[in-house]
């Protein structure tokens, strides 16, 4: 799966045009995390890479994940333009790679969890002589989604705008009539187990 078009290139242009830019730290190259003086940078890695999801990584036995972005559940499944069934959370891990292969991106840790033990980062995708965010090609393409904390709110208000765009114009996997949005599955799921915890049942699924 190729990087963005140029017709690509311009509309994620002019909806970054709507946030602050970001800065990038541009520090010695390393597929291993090293401290700057504010926060850790490397590389991600072009071989022994792990994808677990359209999001998250293992690298050098450390996994990381994009800060506020929501890939598609592997296991759920959408219907293409062709009327097959494939499994969506597949489809973003092969955008993930394809993007990590040719835009090779250099990210910045912002944000770490003891448990389960993950690093959150921001990625700086090249592509061309471009410097990209890498979550906002990703959500803007429709090929993930902008992650939400446990009130339903977005981690980044400006992927949440690209998101609504991506939905608008039906990009990516927003083409298809019964994409499994991971935040409403992932936010049922969530009321399940808070209900069966409160009553203290075993929640019931579906094989």
């Amino acid at each position: 799966m190729p990087v963005p078009s140029r017709s690509q290139l311009s509309r994620i242009f002019a909806l970054a045009a709507l946030t602050p830019a970001i800065a990038f730290a541009q520090q010695p190259t390393s597929s291993t995390p090293q401290q700057t003086g504010a926060l850790p940078t490397f590389d991600v890695s072009q071989s022994g890479i792990q994808f677990q999801t359209g999001d998250t990584w293992i690298q050098n036995g450390q996994t990381f994940r994009l800060y506020g972005v929501q890939s598609c559940l592997r296991g759920t499944t959408f219907t293409n333009a062709a009327g097959a069934k494939l499994d969506c959370g597949e489809a973003s891990i092969a955008y993930l790679a394809a993007l990590i292969r040719d835009s090779k991106p250099r990210c910045t840790a912002v944000a770490q969890s003891k448990s389960p033990p993950v690093v959150f980062t921001v990625c700086a995708a090249h592509v061309g002589k471009n410097v990209l965010d890498l979550g906002t090609i990703i959500v803007t393409e429709g090929f993930g989604f902008a992650a939400v904390d446990a009130n339903g709110e977005p981690l980044n208000f400006q992927y949440a705008v690209f998101e609504g765009e991506a939905q608008k114009n039906k990009r990516g996997l927003w083409a298809a009539a019964d994409l499994p949005h991971p935040n409403k599955i992932l936010a049922n799921a969530y009321r399940v187990g808070a209900a069966a915890a409160r009553y203290g049942i075993e929640p019931r699924t579906t094989p």
